[in-house]
């Protein structure tokens, strides 16, 4: 459980979407404060659903070859599978333009609400359902688990947590470096998608399989 959490949460962290999103509303006139509002607001939706998931189990993982520990590894089976699927997909689509998103123009005047959506609206919510297919294995009588858990929903939001500091700590400089990520975050967002959901994907499809069969 414990690598897979490790190999779901880089991915999470490393995409680049919400990267780029972050990085405009830091640049806005109210940087640091959407900034913080976006983070709290994708964390606290990490660790939601993983809530809702002890909340399914009790904090006790399925019994072994049992009926619900077979139908667990096949959601992550499947999970796997859809992100391999999408990731094919997108490799072999005809490239597309990719614009600043249209509310973009408009991010000096949006409120720590509409920051704190933002987070919500643009999750991978095809990775957080496989952290929480995961999850689902957890057992919580154990402190390990517990880190396990938290680390997860941390390295997750690492991308954030760091640029956050670093726009609060040296802004000027923040401010440069920051806006050059972004536009190659920009030039590199198909491959960037492509590659996170075909390690991902093959991934949990390979660990689910040797897990049906072992």
């Amino acid at each position: 459980m414990v690598l897979d959490l490790v190999v779901i949460g880089t991915a999470i962290t490393l995409g680049p979407l919400h990267n780029s999103a972050f990085i405009l509303l830091l640049s806005s006139r109210r940087g640091a404060r959407q900034g913080l509002a976006f983070l709290l607001s994708w964390l606290a939706d990490l660790i939601a659903v993983i809530a809702v998931v002890v909340l399914l189990t009790g904090g006790q993982p399925p019994a072994r070859h049992s009926a619900p520990s077979t139908a667990v590894i096949a959601a992550k089976l499947a999970i796997g599978l859809m992100l391999v699927v999408y990731g094919a997909h997108r490799r072999h689509r005809p490239p597309r333009p990719h614009g600043p998103p249209r509310w973009a123009a408009r991010v000096d005047n949006a409120s720590w609400v509409t920051a704190a959506g933002l987070a919500w609206l643009l999750q991978p919510w095809g990775l957080v359902g496989a952290g929480a297919a995961t999850a689902l294995e957890a057992d919580l009588s154990t402190a390990g688990d517990w880190f396990a858990l938290t680390g997860y929903c941390l390295l997750a939001t690492l991308s954030l947590i760091v640029m956050e500091m670093y726009a609060v700590w040296a802004p000027a400089a923040a401010e440069a470096r920051l806006n050059a990520l972004r536009n190659w975050l920009g030039r590199n967002q198909e491959q960037l998608i492509v590659t996170l959901s075909l390690v991902v994907g093959l991934w949990l499809t390979a660990v689910s399989i040797y897990e049906l069969v072992a």
